[in-house]
């Protein structure tokens, strides 16, 4: 039987449509006469074979014209498929899969467009079908690309130097991908693929450039063996050291939240340079891991060549002593025993360069330091030590008040981690460094304010009571409180300073019930703000929901006590604040604690949509497992409540925060180990509904005291209830497998 002819157009009306394209993609043309016309062709059944034929065959036509059948076509297919002659559906399917290779980049890309919504299609569920059509496709996809690996990774070699920027920006990030996936597979080609990375290393297209650098980092995460790049650390440390001087800072340090997940909020509109990945930040991470990989191995083919950059001290050369103060701040974690003895030689250099003429070089140097702090504290008992120490603060404290904006961030940021581990040794400079804080304070735009809460807390968490003294107080409090009381319900920036007063509220203790009051009455404020968002969504307040809320719990809980559980009491009922209840839970007051523990059953009326409230579940999650540890079996009345909670988020990690599922993950073992001991018949009856998403989850923690805690409580449950855990067997010995090193 012959096969069915090819369907064809008609010359005429190609050419109409082709003269209605033309005039379409025209901007003097009158666009609602032409879309009427469009429309009336549209309702023609092979309407869309015409607009494939344009853009798969159209040779002789403009490629502007072929891409607006494209486009047009896309649109068209996405309402009437389904309902086109089968004959077409066959036809638009023959014709566009080939022009994934077309050789002209427009077409390629037009033909993408369409295809960009597929993968959302095939992960649906399909009546009739017992599984989604990825699930299905993708496995099958793939063993086809490991059956041709040979033939890929070939296809890959030759596209190495193709002429399209593009094209080498794909080869080096599937290098990437293939080394973090499958680095087995790169094992025997491991030389090869080294010394096209480097040459990439240097491509003239800085994307080209970032994709190749972001190899280094993906080798040594995956932990290759370090011998297959030792060979070329001569001629690789160099390129790592170059770091291009195409952008701005380093990002910022943000000191730990208490609560996890509260790094930063909101950018201001000219924080774009600061927060977006580029060559100059990929090459430090590189340097960096590759210093943690080879240790002090690199230093005999690196220090030469920062000495080199250091010792050129003419204006024109300032972008090469900004790369050896980076170059020295990248390696100051890994390279430290041999950077060591060099310590006071290499802080001696930086600090007259807190004063360089160049921003760049300034605000670098702040960020090097602080990679230094804990060893320049360390190094106080030495001679000049104490000497050396105060030219860092002092030096600091002079570049906080810059009056470049990018070095005030840096230099508050680098401030604030040397806070952290100086401690104590920052008391006898607390007068001068919270006058300089407070008049970086009187000109600090919103992002750079920001930066000042976090140094602000970490100053009160390192010094402590110290900062309960009246000298101190009459100097930074006033300005904080008239701040809080000027800001609307509604603005972001209550978040960071609502954290600072957190901070300054446990290290003052008592001292800071003068204060208290204002502080309280607008915590009361947004409560109601809160309320009043469930009814007018568009009230003052609705901007920050759950993840708000969640940070009230500190200051007002410790001054406060009683009557602000009562004012929780009292609203909980119609509102979704039962995440302040937690640091209640803590409280050494027992009616406090019995109040809260009351109310801590709401938990479970979480959002309906965990994805919307990530920094609320997590925070949430993460107190109730310190919970279990701090007050045990007082616990006990809500434990079955909130592993209902956690489940779902183990059972249903797709899109979740890894933080989040890391954290369910570790209080529903602290959650297990506790009822084990008090209420074993509470959680270990259900194990079997959740072990195994349960042991996927733990694969994924990291080796510490919190991977332990997890472990005790599926120890624990498991023998409460073996039976239930036979199912799981093969799952709970991969979470043990998961162990690198139990300390």
């Amino acid at each position: 039987m012959a096969a069915p002819a090819m369907w064809q157009p008609q010359e005429e009306g190609l050419r109409e449509i082709c003269t209605l394209l033309e005039a379409h993609i025209s901007p003097n043309s009158d666009q609602a006469r032409i879309w009427q016309q469009l429309q009336h062709y549209s309702q023609f059944p092979d309407f869309n074979n015409y607009l494939v034929f344009l853009l798969a065959r159209g040779e002789g036509k403009s490629i502007e014209v072929r891409q607006a059948a494209g486009l047009l076509l896309k649109n068209n297919l996405r309402t009437t498929f389904n309902s086109m002659p089968p004959p077409s559906q066959q036809y638009v399917k023959s014709e566009l899969l080939p022009c994934i290779g077309a050789t002209n980049k427009a077409i390629r890309s037009t033909v993408g467009t369409i295809c960009e919504d597929v993968p959302e299609e095939l992960d649906v569920d399909v009546p009739g079908l017992s599984e989604r059509p990825i699930n299905v496709f993708m496995p099958r996809m793939l063993q086809a690309l490991y059956m041709s690996m040979d033939h890929y990774l070939q296809g890959l070699f030759n596209l190495a130097k193709d002429p399209s920027a593009d094209v080498r920006k794909l080869v080096c990030s599937a290098w990437v991908q293939l080394i973090e996936v499958r680095p087995s597979i790169l094992e025997p080609h491991l030389k090869n693929v080294t010394e096209l990375i480097l040459q990439a290393n240097k491509d003239s297209d800085d994307e080209v450039a970032l994709e190749a650098c972001e190899f280094w980092s993906a080798y040594c995460d995956v932990s290759m063996p370090p011998e297959g790049l030792r060979e070329f650390l001569p001629r690789l440390i160099p390129e790592d050291e170059s770091f291009p001087d195409r952008d701005q800072d380093l990002k910022p340090r943000f000191h730990a939240s208490r609560l996890h997940g509260s790094e930063t909020g909101e950018d201001d509109d000219d924080d774009d340079a600061v927060n977006v990945w580029n060559l100059r930040k990929c090459s430090a991470a590189g340097l960096d891991v590759l210093s943690n990989v080879f240790g002090d191995d690199i230093l005999p083919t690196l220090m030469p060549l920062i000495e080199q950059n250091l010792a050129r001290t003419d204006d024109d050369s300032w972008k090469e002593r900004e790369v050896a103060v980076l170059s020295l701040g990248a390696i100051a974690e890994g390279c430290i025993n041999g950077l060591y003895p060099l310590l006071p030689q290499i802080v001696a250099f930086l600090i007259p360069l807190l004063d360089d003429k160049f921003p760049l070089i300034r605000s670098i140097t702040c960020w090097t330091l602080s990679r230094y702090s804990k060893f320049i504290v360390q190094s106080l008992g030495h001679p000049n030590g104490r000497e050396q120490f105060d030219k860092i603060l002092m030096g600091l404290l002079r570049r906080i008040l810059d009056t470049n904006k990018r070095v005030q961030e840096a230099a508050c940021s680098a401030f604030a981690t040397l806070e952290e581990e100086a401690a104590e040794e920052l008391v006898p400079c607390l007068e001068i460094i919270l006058k300089h804080l407070m008049c970086a304070y009187g000109k600090y735009q919103r992002r750079n304010l920001r930066i000042l809460y976090d140094a602000l807390g970490t100053l009160a968490d390192a010094v402590g009571a110290e900062l309960n003294q009246a000298k101190y107080l009459d100097i930074f409090m006033p300005p904080l409180i008239t701040k809080w009381q000027q800001l609307s319900n509604s603005d972001k920036d209550l978040f960071p300073l609502l954290e600072c007063f957190t901070s300054i509220a446990q290290a003052l203790g008592q001292g800071f019930a003068q204060f208290a009051e204002p502080v309280f009455q607008r915590c009361i404020s947004l409560i109601q703000s809160q309320q009043l968002a469930k009814v007018d969504p568009t009230a003052a307040g609705a901007l920050y929901d759950r993840e708000f809320v969640c940070l009230l719990i500190g200051p007002t809980v410790r001054t406060c006590r009683r009557s602000w559980c009562w004012c929780v009491e009292s609203l909980v009922a119609q509102s979704n604040l039962r995440d302040l209840l937690l640091q209640c839970c803590m409280d050494e007051a027992a009616d406090v604690r019995q109040s809260a523990l009351a109310l801590l059953g709401d938990l479970s009326r979480s959002p309906q949509s965990v994805k919307d409230a990530v920094s609320v579940a997590n925070n949430a999650c993460w107190a109730i497992g310190e919970l279990a540890i701090k007050i045990g079996k007082e616990i006990s009345p809500v434990v079955i409540t909130v592993v209902s909670c956690l489940v779902p988020i183990l059972k249903s990690p797709e899109g979740l925060n890894k933080s989040l599922l890391e954290n369910s993950a570790i209080t529903l073992g602290r959650l297990g180990r506790l009822s084990w001991v008090c209420c074993p018949d509470i959680v270990a009856p259900h194990m079997d509904h959740f072990m195994q998403a349960w042991c996927n989850a733990l694969c994924m923690i990291r080796d510490d005291f919190e991977k332990e805690d997890a472990f005790h409580g599926l120890c624990a449950m498991v023998a409460a209830n073996p039976n239930g855990a036979v199912g799981s067997l093969a799952y709970i010995c991969q979470a043990c497998a998961s162990w690198n090193e139990i300390k």
